[in-house]
């Protein structure tokens, strides 16, 4: 779907938005979800996340004899 194309159906779909409170309401808080996403820094790509996969991968892991260093080793960071 071309950006021109996507645009006229985003059109069609306000024209019906906009005569619905409801949807209007509903609409809004969708916008402001998806703008709070777009700026969320946590975010990353699926290629970015299964590359941070596979560096922690092949990382050595920690191993502990019990719980109680496992917490030790928690509060220490």
């Amino acid at each position: 779907m071309t950006a021109i194309q996507m645009n006229a159906e985003i059109l069609r779909n306000m024209s019906i938005i906009a005569e619905d409170e409801n949807l209007l309401k509903r609409a809004a808080k969708y916008l402001r979800k998806l703008v709070a996403e777009k700026d969320d820094p946590t975010l990353m790509t699926k290629e970015d996340f299964f590359a941070k996969i596979e560096r922690a991968r092949k990382q050595p892991g920690k191993q502990f004899a019990n719980i109680e260093e496992l917490d030790q080793y928690i509060k220490s960071l």
